[in-house]
């Protein structure tokens, strides 16, 4: 989560470390409202100065769509799994007897 606000940093010229440092200070005292100004490189309080504000909501969204999403692709990949493995097995335990009848 930390790749955008240290890309912007870095293209502004600031010290990714010295700002992402002061910015998780912030949230730690839970003001989740700072961010990294694109201009400065400094960080600064969304609300009153930015004038840009993304609800904590879309994120989360995003963040449970994006689960959801790979734990659909973990399903459908077992089922064709589980699927190939049955016609592969029916398919050899049908040709291949020779038991002790």
């Amino acid at each position: 989560m930390e790749v955008i606000p240290r890309t912007l940093i870095e293209n502004c010229g600031g010290s990714p470390i010295r700002i992402l440092t002061q910015l998780r200070s912030k949230h730690a005292e839970k003001q989740h409202s700072w961010g990294v100004d694109c201009d400065t490189g400094s960080i600064i309080d969304e609300k009153k100065e930015g004038g840009i504000w993304e609800p904590t909501a879309v994120k989360m969204q995003s963040i449970k769509t994006a689960v959801e999403s790979a734990c659909l692709l973990l399903r459908v990949d077992e089922i064709c799994g589980a699927k190939s493995a049955q016609q592969g097995g029916g398919n050899m335990g049908a040709g291949g007897g020779g038991g002790d009848d």
